[in-house]
C-alpha cells in the first residue's frame, strides 16, 4: 500500500470539490493559491509516484500540462481524454492516461473506443477509472462528471475482463468523495478480493486511522488517494504524516 497524491483542476485552478456537485451548485472544499506546478514539484520532491491529475471540465488543459511537465513520468492524467488527444499528454510527460467517459459511452462499455485508446497508448500506459456509486446493493460505473449511471457493474467478472486492457485501475467512491466521512469499507474489501493489477481507491479518507483501516481491509493490496482532508488542500491531516506513513508501509 502506498499513498497516491492528486491534483484536481477546475476552471484552471487547483481545487477540492465534492464530486457529486459538479453538475449542480458546486461545493468547493478548497481553492488553492498555488498553481498545479507547485503541487507537482512537491510530490516530485517527496518521491511520490503514480499520482493523478484530473481535469474537471474544460479550461484546465494548460494547468494540467504545467503539472505533468513539472514532474515528467510521475503523474497520470485524466478528464476528457480520448484516443485523439491521449498521445499528446504522454508526449508532454504524463506516465499514464486515465479514461472513464470515453470508454463508457451512453451508459455502456464501448469496446470500440476501448480498443482505439489501447492502440494509441498501449496497455502499459492506460488506467481505467471505475468511479462508481452504489445502487440496489451493487456498484455501477458513473460517467459524465458522475451524473450518469452506466449499466456496467463493478464486480469480479467485469474487473477480470478489463484487466487485459489496462495497467491500473483508479476507483473513486463517488458517494463519499470529498466528504471526509470515512472510506467506503465494503467497496475497499471487494476491490481487494477482485483485482490483480495495481488499483488506487479514492474517497472519504480523513485520518491516519482511516489509512490504517484501509490497509487492513485491503490487506495492503490497494493504494490510497487522500484529497480534501490534507492540510495542503485546506484540511487538518498533515501531508507530511501521510507521506511518512506511506513510506513506512513500503519499507
Amino acid at each position: 500500500m502506498k499513498f497516491r497524491p492528486c491534483i484536481d483542476l477546475h476552471d484552471g485552478k487547483v481545487k477540492q470539490i465534492v464530486g457529486e456537485t459538479l453538475n449542480t451548485e458546486i461545493i468547493e472544499n478548497f481553492v488553492s493559491k498555488h498553481d498545479s506546478a507547485y503541487y507537482a514539484e512537491l510530490f516530485k520532491k517527496d518521491g511520490l509516484t503514480g499520482g493523478h491529475v484530473i481535469m474537471l471540465g474544460g479550461g484546465n488543459e494548460a494547468a494540467a500540462v504545467n503539472a505533468i511537465e513539472q514532474y515528467p513520468g510521475g503523474l497520470q492524467i485524466g478528464g476528457g481524454i480520448t484516443a485523439d488527444n491521449a498521445a499528446s499528454y504522454l508526449e508532454r510527460g504524463a506516465s499514464h492516461i486515465i479514461v472513464t467517459s470515453y470508454i463508457f459511452k451512453d451508459g455502456k462499455l464501448n469496446e470500440n473506443h476501448l480498443s482505439r485508446i489501447v492502440s494509441e497508448v498501449g496497455v502499459d500506459r492506460l488506467v481505467i477509472d471505475l468511479s462508481c456509486k452504489e445502487k440496489d446493493g451493487k456498484w455501477f460505473v458513473v460517467t459524465n462528471q458522475w451524473k450518469q449511471f452506466s449499466d456496467f457493474e463493478v464486480n469480479k467478472e467485469n474487473i477480470q475482463f478489463l484487466e487485459q486492457y489496462c495497467n491500473e485501475f483508479l476507483v473513486h467512491a463517488v458517494d463519499v468523495e470529498g466528504k471526509q466521512r470515512g472510506i467506503q469499507e465494503s467497496l475497499v474489501s471487494a476491490l481487494a478480493d477482485w483485482v490483480t493489477i495495481p488499483t488506487t481507491y479514492a474517497g472519504g479518507a480523513r485520518s491516519l486511522a482511516d489509512m490504517e483501516q484501509f490497509r487492513k481491509l485491503s490487506n495492503g493490496k490497494l493504494d490510497l488517494t487522500i484529497g480534501s482532508a490534507l492540510d495542503i488542500f485546506g484540511g487538518e491531516l498533515p501531508y507530511e504524516q501521510v507521506v511518512a506513513y506511506s513510506r513506512q508501509q513500503q519499507e
